[in-house]
């Protein structure tokens, strides 16, 4: 199951925000600032990066922020200030401020695009607190004294989803987290009644197809390979089976010393609101690198998707399973042996 995809480099306006109000007279308090979901390639000037200390559980941005030389973790740690970088999903925004509040021992901040429903944040924090605001670059940054203020029934606990495979944990801010989407149940209805040993779901998310891989005869070994690690938690206590194993990695790099009998998948296709489809033929290419000469792929994707050619020339055997008016379920076999 897909969850967040790669994320693309916007720096300039979170920067320019932050700037402006500081030359405007915003004196932020001494010590180190905490950033929450930031993304690959975000500055924060005029802030130095050794007052910084980001959180991202997203792999790829993760990794990217960390190549840049900032202190970056995947657990938020509490300090004067904590600065919110607004993610679109309301459900997750709201969880984020909440936790910030928590963690901030003088002052939250929270900057984001118009895009991003800053607007709705702003009117919905009125009602909390005391807030202060700048606009610029089509966005705007919010901060206010988070002491004494109760958000606690903005925390976002975890919520339990209905399955075929009993009950499962999941977030917000998660892919598709309430409730299964219709392009994964299409596929765990494809899948056969027979699997091969070593098997894995390339983009797990909280692990329903992982569920699905289970529940069939012939698996020993299930590697979940997911590049959320707030999705991966899920997973882990959505399948306590002894088999699975658990890997925080991007699936379109994610390589084990020995091949693959069948991969699973449900490719994103997006960043953010636009569409790109090449993170999906990503999939595909890693997939039919990591699996054994007579491996075999099973494969979900909105039928426009332009997947088709990346598959036959992956591989040497290709049929459609199952499709409706708006998703198709592909079977691929035989990895064909192309040149690095």
């Amino acid at each position: 199951m897909p969850h967040n995809p790669v994320t693309l480099a916007a720096p300039a306006p979170r920067a320019e925000r932050l700037g402006h109000a500081m030359d405007e007279g915003l004196v932020l308090p001494d010590g180190a600032v905490t950033v929450l979901r930031p993304h690959a390639g975000e500055s924060f000037a005029p802030l130095t990066v050794d007052r910084l200390h980001l959180v991202q559980g997203f792999r790829p941005d993760h990794d990217a922020l960390a190549a840049a030389g900032h202190d970056v973790g995947v657990h938020a740690q509490p300090a004067p200030t904590v600065l919110v970088c607004l993610p679109r999903a309301k459900g997750h925004a709201l969880m984020l401020i909440a936790q910030a509040a928590g963690l901030a021992r003088q002052m939250v901040l929270v900057d984001g695009q118009k895009t991003d429903g800053i607007d709705s944040i702003l009117k919905a924090l009125r009602t909390r607190v005391a807030v202060t605001n700048i606009s610029k670059a089509h966005g705007k940054l919010i901060w206010f004294d988070p002491r004494g203020a109760d958000f606690s029934d903005w925390a976002g606990a975890a919520q339990s989803v209905s399955t075929e495979f009993g009950p499962m944990v999941t977030t917000p801010g998660l892919f598709s987290a309430d409730g299964v989407d219709p392009a994964s149940a299409m596929l765990a209805r494809a899948l056969p009644p027979e699997l091969p040993a070593r098997m894995a779901d390339f983009g797990a998310g909280w692990g329903y197809l992982s569920a699905a891989i289970l529940s069939r005869k012939g698996p020993e070994v299930l590697h979940l390979v997911e590049s959320e690690h707030d999705a991966l938690d899920a997973a882990r206590q959505n399948i306590p089976d002894p088999r699975a194993q658990f890997h925080w990695a991007d699936a379109t790099g994610f390589a084990l010393p020995d091949a693959l009998g069948g991969i699973v998948m449900n490719p994103p296709f997006h960043v953010g609101r636009d569409a790109r489809p090449e993170l999906g033929l990503a999939f595909i290419a890693n997939a039919a690198r990591a699996l054994g000469t007579r491996g075999q792929l099973w494969l979900v994707a909105n039928r426009h998707l332009p997947y088709e050619q990346a598959l036959e020339d992956r591989f040497v055997h290709l049929t459609v399973l199952e499709e409706d008016n708006r998703f198709r379920v592909w079977h691929a076999k035989q990895p064909r042996r192309v040149k690095r």
